[in-house]
């Protein structure tokens, strides 16, 4: 097991907005810690929950909102609050402005595939599978309603974490900040080598 020399450094928009962040605060906060923390080993910029929210506006959730999603039921940045997510660019052009200060980008997800994705049935993207059938409907994160379990023993389950991950990839993000995995611990959601 390779241990790191240092825990990840960074600024995480939920402890100065809560979910209400826009992109302009992550960038004037990324230029900041390029010029004034960079160089002791702060690093990471993170986007925490609800970037997905148009109507998000403080600490608090809106239960029930609807949810930016492309046809495969994967989040997308609101374009009212990330003004360069416009036309699907989704936090690409965020990430690559993240990367030219010299610092990396991180997101934050929910575990499990949005209920909306869900009530619409989307499909799995690259599979015959739909949302509904790789939901884990007694397995709901318990603070934030926006999101349902995923079965990982279902067909589609496998292929949903994919292509979401992938879409991050094609994002340019460097760090994932996966929250309700560990309360109780979601094992089979963990994928990791020791």
């Amino acid at each position: 097991m390779k241990l790191l020399k240092k825990p990840p450094m960074g600024w995480n928009s939920w402890d100065c907005y809560g979910a209400a962040v826009k992109e302009e605060q992550v960038r004037r906060n990324a230029e900041y810690m390029a010029a004034h923390l960079k160089e002791f080993g702060w690093e990471y910029i993170v986007v925490d929950i609800q970037w997905y929210e148009p109507g998000a506006v403080s600490h608090e959730y809106n239960r029930g909102a609807e949810l930016v999603m492309d046809g495969f039921g994967r989040l997308m940045p609101a374009v009212n609050r990330f003004p360069s997510a416009a036309g699907g660019k989704g936090f690409k052009p965020l990430a690559d402005y993240v990367h030219s200060l010299g610092l990396k980008f991180g997101i934050h997800i929910l575990r499990g595939i949005p209920r909306q994705a869900i009530r619409l049935n989307t499909p799995v993207m690259g599979t015959e599978f739909r949302a509904a059938e790789i939901a884990d409907f007694g397995n709901v994160c318990p603070w934030n309603g926006d999101m349902c379990g995923v079965d990982m023993g279902r067909a589609g389950a496998q292929e949903y974490y994919d292509s979401i991950f992938r879409l991050y990839a094609d994002w340019g993000v460097d760090f994932v900040k996966v929250d309700d995995i560990a309360r109780p611990y979601h094992r089979d959601m963990i994928c990791c080598e020791l």
